[in-house]
């Protein structure tokens, strides 16, 4: 119950990733969990319980779409209780990936400290079925209790991220800084710079953070891509 748990039960930052994803999963109905905070210098991956859970985090990312940014958008919860019967219309690449990766249903509880949207909690379950009203209140209340913690995670981890590692801590920096460069190669706007980032990294099958690394490197520069 969310009662047993407390701020000070949290560590104040002191817990592991792992333990953050552990009193999720301890205290709610869910196969797997992944954790993530949004900063000023980007989406830190604070940590995942799981591969599966990891492979959803980062498809989301990479396709950017998915009930994450609905959830980070709207700082409300989004409930898919069955992926089959779901409306994929406005995420239908990610609806089918998910499926694919043996998810079944899928939660996005926004973490939010007052009136401060800080991260995501994404959870996913290997079965069918809705989070009841009460567990979704507890989803809630563990997002906002365990958001100071994971904000001091990120900010401990952030200089430790390791691009081929999905259960650690991840910082998209190279993915920003990539953006603003494919912006002045193009002369085009922030968002339509990482369209054009995503839209790359999809057609050619790699992630949006290793595209990133080669335009950071200057070994891609899309003045040559562009048609």
């Amino acid at each position: 119950m969310v009662g047993l748990l407390t701020t000070d039960s949290t560590g104040g930052g002191r817990r592991s990733a792992a333990e953050l994803c552990s009193l999720l999963l301890d205290q709610l109905p869910v196969t797997g969990v992944s954790i993530s905070v949004v900063g000023r210098s980007g989406q830190f991956v604070i940590g995942a319980s799981d591969l599966v859970a990891a492979r959803l985090e980062r498809l989301q990312f990479d396709l950017g779409e998915g009930p994450h940014w609905v959830a980070s958008r709207t700082a409300r919860p989004v409930l898919v209780p069955d992926l089959q019967d779901a409306d994929h219309s406005g995420w239908p690449v990610f609806g089918a990936a998910a499926a694919a990766s043996g998810a079944v249903a899928l939660f996005a509880i926004p973490m939010v400290l007052g009136a401060v949207m800080i991260g995501v909690v994404d959870m996913y379950r290997a079965s069918p079925g809705p989070l009841s009203t009460p567990e979704v209140a507890r989803a809630l209340a563990l997002a906002a209790l365990i958001g100071p913690a994971a904000m001091r995670l990120a900010s401990q981890q952030g200089d430790e991220s390791r691009p081929g590692d999905e259960h650690g801590p991840g910082i998209r920096r190279e993915v920003h800084q990539a953006t603003g460069m494919i912006l002045a190669q193009l002369g085009t706007s922030a968002t339509e710079a990482f369209v054009r980032l995503q839209a790359y990294a999809f057609a050619h099958a790699q992630s949006v953070e290793y595209v990133a690394g080669e335009v950071v490197a200057r070994r891609l520069d899309f003045r040559n891509e562009a048609t």
